[in-house]
C-alpha cells in the first residue's frame, strides 16, 4: 500500500478510536480507560511483533518510549476533553494543532512536497478549521478548560507523530512496543501520585478494550506510512480523523453537523484525493 492509502486508513480508524475512547470516559474515569486502552494495545503490538518484519534496537525502543510519553501527555487531555465537551468539537480542535507540529517539522527538515501535495495540505487544514465549528456557527465550544485541553492534546500527539517518525526506518512495530510501555507506565504513575483508581467503571469494558485495540490498529498503519512518505503529507492526512469522529457522533450520538461543518468533511475527502494523486 502507499503511504497515502496507509495514512487515510490510519485516519478512519483513529477517528473510530477516539470515538469509543470519548464514550468510555463519559462513564469512567479518564486514567481508567486510559491505562487500560493502553494496556489492550500493548498486548495487540506484542501479538503483532513476530508477525510483521522489523528490527529490534535500542534506538527503536528510545524513540518509541519518547513518543509514549508525548501520546501519553495528549490522550489523557483528549480524552478529558471528550468527557466534557462535544466531541464534534474537542476532536477537530485537536487535530488541528497534532497536524501543525509534524508538518512544520517535516518543512524544516527537509520535505519538499509537490505544488498539487501542498494544495492539499492547505485544503487538508482548512477541512480541520470547518469542522472545528460548532453546529451554531461558533468556533471552537462555549468552555475554555476542554478547548485548552484540546490544544496542549494536540501538541502531545503531534509530538507522538515526530518522534515515531525519527525512528529507524527497519525497526517495524518495535518503537511502539516501547511507546505502550512508557505511557502505561507513565499513567499508573499518576495515578499513584493522584490517588486515582484505575478500575473501569461496570459497562465499559468492550467499549475501552476497543478503543486501545483500533488505537493501536491506526499506530501500525501511520508508522508505516510515515516510513514510505513524508512526514508532512502524512500527517495531513492522518489527522483528518475527526471526521470519523464527527460522523458517529452525529449518527450514534445525535450531535448536529452544521452545513459548514459538512462542507469541512467534503474538503477532507478533496485533501486525501489531491495528495493521493502527486
Amino acid at each position: 500500500m502507499t503511504a497515502a492509502a496507509l495514512a487515510t486508513a490510519c485516519a478512519v480508524i483513529f477517528g473510530t478510536a477516539d470515538f469509543f475512547g470519548g464514550l468510555a470516559t463519559r462513564r469512567s474515569k479518564v486514567l481508567a480507560v486510559v491505562a487500560l486502552s493502553q494496556l489492550g494495545g500493548l498486548l495487540l503490538v506484542a501479538a503483532l511483533l513476530p508477525i510483521l518484519p522489523g528490527h529490534a534496537s535500542t534506538a527503536a525502543l528510545a524513540w518509541g518510549m519518547a513518543s509514549g510519553v508525548a501520546g501519553a501527555f495528549g490522550i489523557v487531555l483528549f480524552y478529558r476533553g471528550l468527557a466534557t465537551g462535544m466531541m464534534s468539537v474537542i476532536a477537530p480542535t485537536t487535530a488541528t494543532t497534532a497536524m501543525a507540529v509534524p508538518v512544520v517539522f517535516g518543512l524544516l527538515s527537509g520535505d519538499r512536497p509537490s505544488v498539487l501535495a501542498l494544495v492539499g495540505v492547505a485544503l487538508g487544514l482548512l477541512a480541520v478549521l470547518l469542522v472545528s465549528r460548532e453546529p451554531n456557527g461558533g468556533a471552537s465550544g462555549p468552555k475554555a478548560g476542554p478547548i485548552i485541553a484540546a490544544l496542549a492534546s494536540g501538541a502531545g500527539f503531534g509530538g507522538f507523530f515526530v518522534l515515531l517518525k525519527l525512528a529507524p526506518a527497519d525497526s517495524g512495530t518495535w518503537p511502539l512496543l516501547g511507546a505502550r510501555i512508557a505511557s502505561i507506565t507513565l499513567v499508573v504513575l499518576l495515578a499513584l501520585v493522584t490517588r486515582r483508581s484505575l478500575r473501569p467503571a461496570p459497562g465499559t469494558l468492550r467499549v475501552t478494550v476497543a478503543a486501545g485495540l483500533l488505537d493501536m490498529i491506526a499506530n501500525v498503519l501511520y508508522l508505516f506510512a510515515a516510513q514510505r512518505g513524508m512526514l508532512t503529507l502524512v500527517a495531513v492526512l492522518v489527522s483528518l480523523y475527526p471526521a470519523s469522529t464527527l460522523l458517529l457522533a452525529r449518527h450514534v450520538l445525535g450531535e448536529r453537523l452544521s452545513p459548514v461543518q459538512i462542507t469541512g468533511v467534503g474538503f477532507a475527502l478533496g485533501a486525501i484525493a489531491l495528495i493521493a494523486a502527486a
